[in-house]
């Protein structure tokens, strides 16, 4: 019999589902077109969501992959963490060495993306 968390609710795991895991990459870009169509070639997917001029999500199967327009910043890395379909909402804290890391469900995510950037998101509706 499935096991209840500490919440009193029984996880995926414990009722015997597979839990995704995907590795989180958020880095800066100069060029967000460019970038998209290179990474689109490169990940083999379209993004997910796309902000004009702003920023990018890219999912595979097993890595979650966000550009941000910052040419001042090009090729640097903004942050990292998982998306983890386990998790119950957004956070976010700093490793030892000052670098971000963020821990979401994609469902926190998609709802974060249009808090962040406004509603001019276009969805790709084949969403991994």
């Amino acid at each position: 019999m499935p096991r209840p968390d500490r919440s009193g609710e029984v996880s995926a795991a414990n009722r015997g589902e597979a839990i995704l895991r995907r590795f989180h990459i958020a880095i800066a870009v100069a060029d967000l077109a460019a970038s998209i169509q290179d990474y689109r070639r490169r990940l083999g997917v379209p993004p997910t969501a796309v902000v004009p001029g702003k920023y990018a999500l890219f999912r595979t199967e097993q890595l979650n992959f966000s550009i941000n327009e910052m040419p001042a910043r090009a090729g640097q890395l903004r942050h990292l963490g998982f998306e983890d379909d386990a998790a119950r909402d957004f956070s976010s804290d700093h490793d030892v060495n000052g670098i971000e890391w963020e821990l979401f469900s994609p469902a926190a995510q998609d709802a974060k993306i249009p808090e962040v950037y406004g509603s001019n998101v276009v969805w790709d509706d084949a969403r991994v």
